[in-house]
């Protein structure tokens, strides 16, 4: 019989990494009441979140704080804290994430990098929740507000982004040229540009559109 991992505990707890509850942690997005019911026999132990995606983000930030504080950088480093041999198979642990993220056990990993990060958190939800019930959205916002947002791929992509619609949506040159300013980094991502061709690349953008609003106006 396959394992649906909606029934899990981490599922039920929007906590997907099966994070303790620690009173001194104050996550964001912390249900009330923040820790799960006692099961019969059993204690409370894990956080609950409000949303899937808070939950996500606080397995994120916390996998940031294992590389930035503890200097935790290789899976094997990162899951023998995670899952301790004191009460998980941490050796099978570590294979397991290995193998699901293609990554090898002590290759140096860079989690400030979405593309280190999300096969690293999926292969953790996958195997504390015995399988992966979420869409690429959920993964992907859980990332985002833990601060490592997914790169965008194409023009179209960085138009849609908050800092690109306002270049292109603004109504005086001083506003296009401010907004454009702003929005170079989401450019830059697009094929790893330079930051003057992203400059330039988003001010010719803005520059169009402004002539356009301008037109406008006159036609009114």
């Amino acid at each position: 019989m396959t394992h649906d991992p909606k029934l899990s505990r981490g599922y039920r707890n929007r906590n997907p990494g099966n994070i303790d509850h620690v009173p001194s942690n104050r996550w964001q997005g912390l249900a009330d009441p923040p820790i799960e019911p006692a099961l019969p026999g059993g204690r409370a132990r894990f956080a609950r979140f409000t949303s899937h995606e808070y939950g996500i983000r606080a397995l994120a930030v916390l996998l940031i704080t294992y590389q930035d504080r503890h200097g935790l950088r290789s899976i094997t480093q990162i899951i023998s804290r995670w899952a301790p041999s004191t009460e998980n198979a941490t050796r099978a642990y570590i294979q397991h994430v290995a193998r699901l993220t293609g990554f090898g056990a002590n290759d140096v990993l860079d989690l400030h990098t979405h593309a280190h990060m999300r096969p690293l958190v999926e292969a953790i939800i996958t195997h504390e929740l015995g399988g992966n019930p979420y869409d690429a959205r959920t993964i992907d916002e859980g990332l985002r507000l833990a601060g490592v947002p997914r790169p965008v791929a194409t023009m179209a992509e960085a138009a849609r982004t908050g800092t690109g619609r306002a270049a292109i949506q603004g109504v005086t040159v001083t506003a296009a040229v401010a907004a454009a300013v702003e929005a170079v980094p989401a450019i830059e991502a697009v094929g790893k540009l330079p930051q003057w061709v992203g400059l330039a690349v988003i001010l010719a953008v803005a520059a169009v559109t402004v002539a356009a609003l301008l037109a406008r106006r006159v036609r009114q």
